[in-house]
């Protein structure tokens, strides 16, 4: 986890906004139709995402980017990161679930955040970690006190915003992560009761990778230490999809899989606790 925040500081000078890069030409989902607008989703999804899913589209319209650097990379003070969830010690094609979104209390002007958000990831050797996440955010230096489906990716180092989709606290949210035969990673967001395609990445760790489910706060290590509050997210739903292909299944403890406690032990980190309902799709963090 310390690489991947190294990673993650070094690529997040300054507040930069543009729009995001299309997905690649290659892949299949260029021949979607563009996404209309709609609402939230009324009903869980029916079929995994997949540009070949009936409905399937992809996501138009203003896609905020934005990159913050600061000049110590990697590293945390005691405020610094706190991670509750888990990940996958083998390699999959993919992971998609269902997450809750509550209002927290970021500071607005600074490098705050709290995510909830599922991630492929692969250590590339050399202090070099390669990953896409997606899911929801909100963050100090941009839009705060607002929530916001959002993915970030290794390729170009910043965080995308989708204010198309506009959620609020009570709401919840079904995203999919995944890769086909091709490896180009995928991320989807159920909404207006279809699959919409966020993003694509030819991300260069093949056709598999770790995968991880986080509830995810930093606290700005140059701001005074302070409480965020993190109002219990829950997080369900939660399958991966195995590597070889085939249907996906879910998390379940027949996965070999790391939390970062002892089996049986309450995860605490920084004030927050983790809660688990069904080792490893079900599950609640948040304030103890």
């Amino acid at each position: 986890m310390k690489l991947r925040n190294v990673a993650r500081w070094c690529a997040l000078t300054g507040l930069f906004a543009g729009l995001a890069v299309a997905a690649p030409a290659t892949f299949a989902a260029a021949k979607l139709p563009h996404c209309a607008p709609g609402a939230r989703s009324t009903k869980p999804p029916a079929a995994p995402a997949g540009p070949k899913t009936r409905g399937a589209c992809r996501a138009v319209g203003r896609i905020l980017e934005s990159s913050v650097r600061v000049t110590r990379p990697g590293v945390n003070t005691p405020s610094g990161y706190h991670h509750l969830g888990a990940g996958t010690s083998g390699e999959w094609g993919g992971v998609s679930g269902r997450l809750s979104v509550v209002d927290v209390s970021v500071r607005p002007n600074t490098y705050d955040f709290v995510a909830s958000r599922f991630m492929a990831k692969r250590d590339m050797g050399s202090g070099r970690i390669s990953w896409l996440e997606a899911g929801w955010a909100e963050t100090g230096w941009s839009s705060p006190g607002k929530q916001r489906v959002y993915t970030f990716n290794t390729n170009t180092n910043a965080w995308q915003f989708y204010d198309q989709y506009p959620i609020r606290p009570g709401d919840t949210v079904w995203v999919d992560l995944h890769t086909d035969a091709d490896g180009i990673w995928q991320a989807w967001l159920w909404w207006n009761n279809r699959w919409n395609l966020l993003t694509t990445q030819k991300l260069p760790v093949g056709k598999s990778a770790n995968m991880e489910q986080y509830v995810e706060v930093h606290a700005d290590a140059k701001q005074p230490i302070v409480r965020i509050d993190v109002p219990r997210v829950t997080v369900d739903n939660v399958q991966l999809r195995p590597a070889e292909g085939g249907p996906a299944r879910y998390w379940r403890e027949d996965v070999a899989t790391q939390t970062g406690t002892a089996p049986g032990q309450q995860l605490r980190r920084g004030g927050f606790c983790l809660d688990w309902v069904t080792r490893y799709d079900t599950w609640t963090a948040g304030d103890c």
